[in-house]
């Protein structure tokens, strides 16, 4: 029986029936998946800026903390949307128009801001960094809300786990950003 009922759920399968034992990713959590590429790839750019910038122990710890966990995360992400066989963009590629406008995610920084962060460095540059990057962390969860928000979205196991994660680490490094910034110098 066993057998008879695995080569139904195959041939089901195999017949584009779609498997009601496994929950479907719909075009929301395709979508929330490539927005997060290009979000953790600008993540990717702020972090790199911070240890030719300053010199404390801490934020350039939380700086190579980002870099690692978005990478990671980047690779995670692109590995679900090729096996879905969806657009897996590159993380330099998510933030422009062909026009050369930017489309910009919640949370994430303008050119101007990024430019102003490059040519900061010290004290001034940590205040810029932090606030930068904590807006851009709740973004993030932004992105995660209005996810959950679009019926039938989030349901898929993977994309639950995914959103959820990204959710619980943006809040806590948001937390810790915080703590950086009520310790960093206050004249920059």
């Amino acid at each position: 029986m066993t057998m008879i009922l695995a080569s139904l759920n195959i041939a089901l399968t195999l017949a584009g029936v779609a498997d009601t034992g496994r929950l479907r990713y719909t075009q929301a959590d395709v979508e929330f998946m490539q927005g997060m590429i290009a979000h953790h790839g600008q993540a990717l750019v702020l972090a790199a800026m911070v240890p030719s910038r300053t010199t404390r122990t801490p934020l350039r710890m939380l700086a190579e903390r980002i870099t690692v966990s978005q990478k990671d995360e980047i690779g995670l992400i692109r590995h679900w949307l090729l096996d879905r066989h969806e657009d897996a963009p590159s993380a330099e590629a998510g933030h422009h128009h062909p026009d050369g406008g930017e489309h910009l995610m919640p949370g994430m920084l303008t050119a101007a801001q990024i430019a102003e962060l490059e040519r900061t460095t010290g004290p001034a540059f940590e205040q810029l960094f932090l606030a930068g990057m904590i807006r851009h962390h709740q973004g993030a969860i932004t992105m995660v809300t209005k996810l959950f928000g679009t019926q039938g979205a989030g349901q898929d196991t993977d994309i639950f786990r995914f959103a959820t994660d990204v959710d619980a680490d943006q809040r806590a490094e948001i937390r810790r950003m915080r703590a950086l910034l009520s310790t960093a110098d206050p004249k920059p």
